[in-house]
């Protein structure tokens, strides 16, 4: 979906992010200091560049001010440092967006789309199909077996989001962050209505999954029951 450049020193999660985000069909190269990430973005013109702030050779925010000074390629910034005092320099510095350590490839998927799509770089996939279930981004419409599904707006987000990553448990928080917009709080109670109710549409319930499976204490995933 896009080429991806990931400025990481820690071997072990330039590694896992690099294999995640191939999985759900980026292209990945990576470096794991500044200045040969610096070169790769200028070289290369990845589509988004994910950067780690604690790098070995240069803070990331210096980093950052460079790229900005001969490049205009979106930049989400991935770091353990989460107050105002740390974040508020960093998007100042032209940071499109962060995410706090830890996070899943899957998070840092929906932030690269999101940044991605903010600039009109890239178009999301119009359909999406798991199992005898079809969904239609455009006309946000859902069916199942052709039949067609009657969902709200918020029912057809949760489903679509869980769609685009089929097998995948996801957890209620991250349902709330990417789903309601909702980073620091709200009710996981919200969620769960709302999964109950697509369960009801999709001819189906808690007791008796075919697409929607809950992984008790971790969440909930969308998978062909075929």
């Amino acid at each position: 979906m896009a080429d991806i450049l990931l400025i990481e020193d820690d071997v072990t999660i330039r590694t896992a992010l690099s294999r995640g985000l191939r999985e759900l069909g980026h292209a990945v190269s990576s470096s794991p200091t500044a200045l040969d990430g610096l070169r790769l973005a200028v070289q290369d013109r990845p589509d988004l560049i994910v950067l780690d702030l604690g790098l070995p050779d240069l803070d990331g925010v210096d980093l950052l001010r460079m790229l900005r000074a001969v490049s205009k390629v979106p930049v989400i910034v991935a770091t353990a440092r989460d107050g105002d005092a740390e974040m508020v320099p960093v998007l100042d510095a032209g940071a499109d967006d962060y995410v706090v350590k830890p996070y899943s490839s899957a998070q840092l998927d929906a932030r690269i789309r999101a940044v991605l799509r903010r600039g009109g770089q890239v178009r999301e996939r119009q359909e999406l199909a798991v199992g005898a279930l079809v969904l239609d981004a455009k006309a946000r419409t859902a069916a199942l077996g052709g039949v067609m599904l009657d969902l709200t707006p918020r029912e057809f987000d949760v489903l679509h989001y869980l769609a685009e990553r089929p097998g995948e448990v996801v957890t209620k928080r991250e349902l709330l962050t990417e789903v309601w917009q909702v980073p620091y709080g709200g009710a996981d109670k919200t969620v769960d209505v709302h999964l109950s109710w697509l369960r009801r549409k999709l001819g189906e319930s808690a007791a008796s999954p075919r697409y929607l499976h809950t992984v008790r204490g971790v969440g909930v995933k969308l998978v062909d029951p075929s």
